[in-house]
């Protein structure tokens, strides 16, 4: 009994934080690797009293509302009490994720307006005077994967030169020895950071 109590394992609900695409992106992942994505995708309904309901739609039926049921199950895991709180007159799990969306995915000109300062923020970005590689270039990735999430496309590439052009100019021989022996549209973030951590 206690070797079989070991191997049970609770899976693990990420909570929303504010940050609707990773959240959504997270959360959906699960769903769909438990089989329950559908009652998102197509909703539920349940048969009026007045349909003739077959064995076999009884335990389609059946299996649906348990699907339901866990689907609603992670939805509350996952959402803070206060948020719940705002949408739990939502009936199907599928209202509870429409309600998020609208909430907290945001409406385009938002997007737009996010993306427009995320882009200056890239542009301006620079490293500071006895900042180590690995803060800047964390800096840097924040910022990206911001931009990424609101729709713009962010190759290695743009962000291997963008670091290139804006790291301190004690790396100054570093940055000619990357740019003759390499080829930065080839390089990786990986391997840049590589070669800058070993010349740090």
């Amino acid at each position: 009994m206690a070797a079989k109590a070991s191997n049970f394992q609770v899976s693990c609900v990420p909570k929303f934080d504010g940050d609707y695409d990773h959240w959504s992106l997270v959360i959906e992942t699960l769903l769909k690797s438990k089989e329950y994505w559908v009652a998102i995708e197509c909703g539920f309904k349940e048969p009026t009293p007045r349909e003739q309901v077959t064995p076999t739609q009884r335990t389609n039926l059946e299996a649906m509302r348990i699907k339901y049921l866990k689907t609603h199950n992670y939805l509350f895991q996952s959402i803070d009490k206060q948020i719940l709180k705002t949408i739990t007159q939502k009936e199907f799990a599928k209202d509870i994720w429409d309600a998020m969306k609208v909430k907290y995915h945001g409406n385009a000109r938002l997007k737009r307006a996010q993306l427009q300062r995320l882009r200056r923020e890239f542009e301006i970005l620079e490293m500071k005077e006895g900042e180590g590689v690995t803060d800047y270039l964390d800096r840097v990735m924040v910022v990206s994967n911001a931009m990424r999430n609101c729709g713009e496309v962010m190759t290695d590439v743009k962000i291997v030169e963008k670091i290139l052009r804006s790291i301190t100019e004690n790396f100054n021989f570093v940055v000619c020895s990357i740019e003759e022996s390499n080829d930065t549209v080839a390089m990786t973030m990986d391997e840049l950071q590589s070669s800058l951590l070993v010349h740090e």
